[in-house]
């Protein structure tokens, strides 16, 4: 969430990033609205107090000149004008929580650094590692190939639960566990973050603290129940929230998480989008990295954690690029997004496969994440960041798709081979 009073002091500038966004100016202009009736309504109360006391003062001099019938009639006057203070103190708390309801609405404001744009097609390119494959036959996609090994059944996956499911089994269950394994592996052995195995499911505050409610709840799955409980989108949601509402020391900073879970999304309004095979799933494992980081050093924080989540592409050998999210791509609740894109041969193109984010201040702000520095000072808010290290379904169609042979067979990467129990070849 933005600040307020910085919402208040700049709103040209909130208007103009909003745009920069291709995003909609109406809560804005709603929240100016509300903002000049709340300073209207200060200004008649601050008067209203302002009678009442000089009034208050004239009745006790009334008293004193015994003039009682005055005093009286004066001191009814009064009572009205508490009555009043009263209903704009009221419709002051009701217009300050509109704002705040209105501010839940409003996007981040990207970075200086984040190029502007009208659409994803206005995303730069910063570098590339690897080469793409080069095959002497014509390369199956991951579907293909999965079925034809007998690793992937979807057809029983819909039976089992619907569309945008999917079964692993064999060397492909063992592949997905053993990405998981190596990522985490990579990730506390070599990068210094701490494991930590979050809950599934998270309430409505936690949702609200990473800012997919209230805005994206039709993205989300939620329990039929009275409790507000929802199925995670991400790891982002439980890990991000770890110290809501707590008050860490700057010492503790930068504090570095890696979480595997299960991910699960509705994909409201992407119907017809990457129906086929593992690209867009309703379930789907992530390896996901989070961050709390001083604010001077986010950006840098940035920078490593994309490097991170890169180094396990250069060790599965993965021809990727990455790219620096426009205004008009970049999320939600990002200030600054690069995306991480593995080639898939059978598209010829990158594809996502982790989007690396600075936050700023806005998800710590929504769920009240503060930090001290030395010397008793002033709490302040910390910087939140996050990315995927990588989303494990997208990593499993890439080393299909990459390591693939003219046979069907699919060669397993030798950084991999170990947590494959020494597999090399997966064959039907």
């Amino acid at each position: 969430m933005l600040d307020l009073n910085y919402v208040r002091e700049n709103i040209d500038h909130v208007r103009n990033a909003l745009k920069a966004r291709r995003g909609d100016t109406t809560a804005l202009d709603d929240f100016a609205r509300a903002d000049e009736e709340r300073r209207r309504v200060i200004g008649e109360s601050d008067q209203l107090n302002s009678q009442r006391n000089a009034s208050s003062r004239e009745i006790g001099q009334l008293m004193k000149e015994g003039k009682k019938e005055e005093a009286e009639a004066l001191r009814a006057e009064v009572g009205g004008l508490k009555n009043r203070i009263a209903e704009l103190d009221q419709l002051r708390a009701q217009t300050e929580n509109r704002m705040h309801e209105l501010l839940s609405t409003l996007p981040n404001i990207p970075h200086e650094s984040v190029p502007l744009g009208e659409s994803e097609a206005d995303n730069v390119e910063v570098r590339r590692w690897g080469n793409a494959p080069e095959f002497n036959f014509e390369p199956k996609d991951h579907v293909d190939l999965g079925l034809s090994l007998g690793i992937l059944d979807l057809e029983r996956a819909t039976r089992l639960a619907s569309a945008r499911f999917a079964i692993l089994n064999g060397a492909g269950a063992r592949l997905e566990r053993a990405l998981i394994d190596f990522m985490l592996d990579v990730h506390t052995r070599e990068h210094g973050y701490t494991e930590t195995a979050p809950p599934f499911i998270v309430n409505s505050n936690s949702l609200f603290g990473t800012a997919q409610l209230p805005k994206f709840e039709q993205d989300l799955f939620k329990l039929r129940d009275d409790r507000e409980l929802y199925l995670i989108p991400t790891a982002e949601v439980p890990v991000t929230n770890y110290h809501r509402e707590e008050i860490l020391d700057a010492s503790q900073l930068p504090m570095k998480w890696a979480a595997y879970t299960p991910c699960f999304r509705s994909e409201a309004g992407s119907y017809g989008r990457d129906t086929r095979g593992l690209i867009r799933l309703h379930q789907f494992e992530k390896v996901e990295l989070v961050k709390y980081a001083l604010p001077e050093n986010s950006y840098d924080e940035l920078e490593s954690l994309t490097r991170n989540a890169e180094t396990i592409l250069q060790k599965l050998g993965l021809h990727y690029r990455v790219v620096t999210l426009s205004t008009a791509d970049v999320s939600f609740g990002s200030a600054k997004t690069y995306d991480i894109e593995v080639w898939l041969p059978s598209q010829k193109t990158f594809r996502e496969i982790s989007s690396c984010s600075n936050c700023e201040a806005f998800q710590a702000r929504r769920a009240q994440i503060r930090f001290r520095r030395a010397g008793g000072a002033k709490p302040e808010f910390v910087h939140t960041l996050n990315g995927s290290g990588l989303a494990v379904g997208r990593t499993w169609v890439a080393i299909l798709e990459n390591y693939q042979q003219e046979d069907g067979s699919v060669v397993v990467p030798e950084i991999l081979r170990p947590y494959m129990r020494g597999l090399e070849v997966i064959r039907a």
